[in-house]
């Protein structure tokens, strides 16, 4: 018996990536912990890197729902990226006291950091920052976003390690660092807020998303920042296959299982991980053209066509998603105030991260307060879109090709 759970569990930490992260964070934890302060056997730490192993997915999808629903009900980066902050401290400050009370850290160390409190606080401000820059590395192209988290936590273990161990150097630079990448991190989000509450007028605006079909709220928030905002010209800009998708069907761990009244259904397969959300904004998609052609359907109804632009630039999303068509739509319009249009959801906020890593902007962060419900469309809701878009969703369901509909 313990055989047969010993070879279960290992098949599938090696067909789960988030569960190997979570055993090479455990076991990278212990070996820090152990050879800075020389306690191999010590209890407490093998319990604790026991615990870190076997719950690290778990922990790490509790504190983003954490950051999630705050910037949810805020429509604020800064919010969401303090609720994320205390979730994790908390968890240090346990960490630390029970390291303390048994003996995997001397009283020297902790000590010199500030304390158990000190050392909590400086540990997650330096989680944080690099946590954030392995995310966005990836984001930018390079490296996967769950190793490039691994290696920062990597350092941020043995730098906290060493640091507790009472080498100065080490003490040192683990609090520049924390300082500098923790930091920068909550300072991103605090200009970004900042930009938001206090903008100019005029210039453009970009609104960025799945756009899955396009409904009144969206068009709402044109409208908004038509009329608050005076820009000249709303530019939009649906996803096409974002590249955490297509990297996860390379990889084999989603697929398109079938097409069902036009929409794509896009569906976890065995190799998938239980721990990843690969679908955060839903698993049923129109296909990019019926999207944009929507799209153009909504905004003449709306007759805003002299104020809108939507624009489909598949090349450049391919090679650098949203992040090359902003650089794109910024050369076109340079010397332009540009706005970034977005709801608080969790599509909205995960635009507004683009938006903030992709050049200055001023964000237009509208927090999602109506019953508009783009699920609730593709199930067959009526009343929530353009009439010409309605038709062409009833068209898409009896079977009419993609394209047809122009």
């Amino acid at each position: 018996m313990p055989s047969a759970l010993f070879a279960r569990a290992t098949n599938a930490i090696r067909r789960h990536r988030s569960l190997a992260f979570g055993w090479l964070v455990g076991f990278i934890f212990y070996l820090c912990y152990a050879a800075a302060g020389d306690v191999w056997g010590n209890p407490t730490l093998i319990a604790a890197s026991l615990f870190i192993g076997m719950n690290l997915p778990r922990y790490s999808r509790l504190s983003g729902r954490i950051e999630e629903h705050l910037q949810f009900i805020s429509a604020t980066v800064s919010l969401g990226r303090l609720g994320r902050f205390a979730f994790q401290m908390a968890f240090n400050l346990v960490v630390y006291a029970l390291f303390v009370a048994g003996g995997v850290v001397g009283h020297g160390g902790i000590a010199a950091l500030g304390g158990v409190l000190g050392a909590a606080f400086v540990t997650t401000l330096a989680s944080q920052g690099f946590q954030y820059a392995g995310q966005t590395v990836a984001r930018l192209g390079y490296g996967q976003p769950d190793w490039n988290v691994l290696l920062g936590l990597s350092a941020n273990v043995f730098l906290a390690a060493t640091a507790l161990a009472g080498f100065p150097a080490a003490r040192a630079v683990f609090l520049i660092t924390a300082i500098i990448f923790g930091a920068v991190v909550l300072a991103i989000g605090l200009a970004s807020d900042f930009r938001g509450a206090w903008y100019p007028t005029g210039g453009i605006a970009v609104f960025f998303g799945t756009f899955n079909p396009f409904h009144t709220s969206h068009l709402a928030l044109v409208r908004r920042a038509l009329d608050e905002r005076k820009v000249e010209k709303v530019i939009i800009h649906p996803t096409i296959v974002p590249r955490f998708h297509a990297d996860a069907i390379a990889r084999g761990e989603i697929k398109v299982a079938r097409v069902e009244s036009g929409l794509q259904v896009y569906e976890r397969t065995e190799k998938g991980d239980p721990f990843i959300n690969y679908f955060p904004t839903g698993n049923r998609f129109y296909c990019p053209e019926d999207r944009h052609r929507m799209i153009e359907l909504a905004i003449k109804d709306a007759g805003l066509g002299d104020k809108v632009e939507v624009a489909f630039m598949p090349e450049i999303y391919r090679d650098a998603g949203f992040r090359g068509v902003y650089r794109e739509i910024a050369r076109r319009y340079s010397g332009n105030t540009i706005h970034g249009i977005h709801g608080s959801d969790i599509g909205g906020m995960m635009v507004r991260t683009i938006l903030d890593e992709s050049g200055w902007h001023y964000p237009l962060a509208v927090r999602r307060r109506d019953q508009i419900s783009a699920t609730a469309i593709r199930a067959g809701a009526k009343g929530m879109t353009s009439p010409s878009v309605t038709e062409a969703l009833a068209e898409l369901r009896d079977g009419i090709p993609s394209g047809a509909m122009a």
